[in-house]
Formats: structure tokens, sequence, C-alpha cells
């Protein structure tokens, strides 16, 4: 398939996705609101359900949706905060990967001119390549950026499709466990910003530090034998 009839392709997904209210299909109220129907549904046609939702969740991954959050709410609480987290990591997974691969397929080019000649981007993205996977494992870990700028961004840089997926899974895991685990109690939550305490940020945070670790012993070995 061509580049260009790729992009339409993936322009008009996006476009019938709120032309359909997709968005609003994927809220939280909506959701909420339908929860026991959805509940239902689920112990007659499980296994129909699990897939079902898998690909909504890789498609709305891959495509950078709204209604992530909502629906890794979801899937915690359609099947418990076990299967639940390990639907979530293995469909955004796939659907971050598909992202990098599509970006890096029809805009490496473009981001490679736009990059070439700048002092500053080829210093940070010479940083970022020195150690890859950490600097990776360290944004999946810490939600200091939106999911979808964290799958895009790598794919203008030379790091590897096996680094990328690897640290993908492992890095999403704890967030993933979180908003699972959460959503066993979808009834008692109003709004998404109740889900950002400072304790699962913190939590986060330092799980990220313990990824940057290796980095910055690289950076500071060189220096402590020169004293």
């Amino acid at each position: 398939m061509q580049k260009q009839h790729l992009l339409w392709l993936l322009a008009l997904a996006i476009i019938a996705f709120f032309l359909f209210d997709g968005h609003r299909l994927l809220s939280l109220d909506n959701i909420r609101e339908h929860r026991q129907a959805l509940t239902d549904f689920t112990g007659r046609h499980y296994l129909a359900m699990l897939l079902a939702c898998g690909l909504v969740y890789t498609l709305s991954t891959a495509l950078s949706l709204p209604g992530g959050t909502a629906l890794s709410l979801l899937l915690g609480f359609l099947f418990g905060r076990w299967i639940g987290t390990l639907l979530i990591v293995i469909a955004a997974t796939l659907g971050a990967t598909a992202i990098f691969w599509l970006a890096r397929y029809l805009f490496a080019d473009w981001a490679r001119q736009r990059l070439q000649g700048h002092t500053l981007s080829q210093k940070l993205l010479a940083g970022f390549h020195e150690d890859a996977f950490n600097y990776l494992l360290f944004l999946r870990l810490v939600p200091l950026f939106p999911f979808w700028l964290v799958n895009l961004a790598p794919a203008f840089t030379a790091i590897s499709l096996r680094t990328y997926v690897v640290t993908t899974f492992i890095g999403i895991m704890p967030g993933s466990f979180i908003f699972a685990n959460l959503g066993q109690s979808l009834g008692n939550i109003d709004r998404l910003d109740q889900l950002f305490s400072w304790q699962v940020l913190l939590a986060l945070s330092l799980l990220g530090g313990l990824s940057l670790i290796p980095v910055l012993s690289k950076h500071l070995q060189p220096h402590r034998f020169g004293d």
C-alpha cells in the first residue's frame, strides 16, 4: 500500500471515530451508565468480549484516539485486576508498536529533514541513543508526557523495534495494573482526575528514577575518575 493511500485510510478512520461519537462512547460517563449491561454481556460472551475489548484498545492506541484511560478502567472492571492488566499491556503494546511503525514508515524522512542541522536537536537525539532502553523505560514508567507522544517520538530516532517493544511492554505494567485495579471500583469514580493522586504519581516517579540509575552512572563515572 502506498504511503498516500495509507495516510488517507488513517485520516478516514479518525474522522469516522468522531463522526460516529466514538469519543462519547469511550467516555467514563457512558461506561459507568452502561456498566451493568456490559457486565451481563461479558458474563454471557466472555471470550468474545475479551477479544473485542483487546481489539478496540489496540486500535485506539494505534490511532492515538481519546478514551484510553476510560478503556483501561473498563477492562479492569470487566475482567478483574490480573486479566485486565494483562489485556491492557498486550493491547497497548501492540497499538504502540503499530503507531511506531506507521510513524517511522510515513514520516521518518520528513522528521529527519526537520531535525538536520539543528544542533540542540542532534544533541538530544544523541543522548537518547546513548542508552535508549533506560530512557524509554523512564518515559514509560513516569507519566510526564502523553502516552501518544511517547509512542511517536522514538519513531524518529534510530531506536530498534525490539528495544521499543520490550521497554513498552515492561514500562507500562505498573500503570496498567493501577488502572485495572481501580477499574474494579468503577462505580465510585466520577472524574478521571481522581485517579492521579500524589501517591500514585510519586510511586511511578520512583520507578522511573530507578530506570535512570544506569544512565546517570555512565555520565558520572568519567568525572569520578577525572577528579
